[in-house]
């Protein structure tokens, strides 16, 4: 599975984004899927996940109610619609997926425990 994040940018605060991760090499509903951003040093936070069947999403809190994690089986894209841009969203973005998870997910699962990951995409809020 190869993932490829598109849609990063530059916007102002409270404007919005819609960040798109397509999928090849595999079909994207045989996995669990999250997005993450770089936090201080090496390491990744978890903003959003979705289960396997789609049927069940989670948020960090700080972005819950401005983002929402999507997917779209025919084009074998997620997606993480933002809206209402802070400054303290910007950092770089990434998608991951696993083929392993629960009946939930939770946006607090390990980047590194998701197999496949995607190279990022640059978020940037700012006036």
């Amino acid at each position: 599975l190869q993932l490829v994040e598109s849609g990063g940018g530059l916007v102002q605060p409270g404007g919005s984004l819609r960040l798109s991760c397509t999928a090849s090499g595999d079909n994207l509903d045989g996995y669990y899927i999250g997005w993450f951003r770089r936090v201080a040093g090496p390491d990744y936070e978890g903003v959003a996940c979705m289960t396997k069947d789609g049927k069940f999403t989670d948020y960090k809190d700080s972005v819950r109610g401005r983002f929402v994690v999507s997917r779209d089986d025919a084009k074998n894209t997620m997606y993480l619609q933002m809206d209402n841009l802070k400054p303290e969203d910007t950092s770089g973005y990434y998608c991951a997926a696993d083929p392993l998870g629960s009946r939930d997910c939770t946006p607090y699962r390990h980047f590194v425990s998701y197999n496949y990951a995607g190279q990022g995409t640059q978020v940037t809020v700012s006036s």
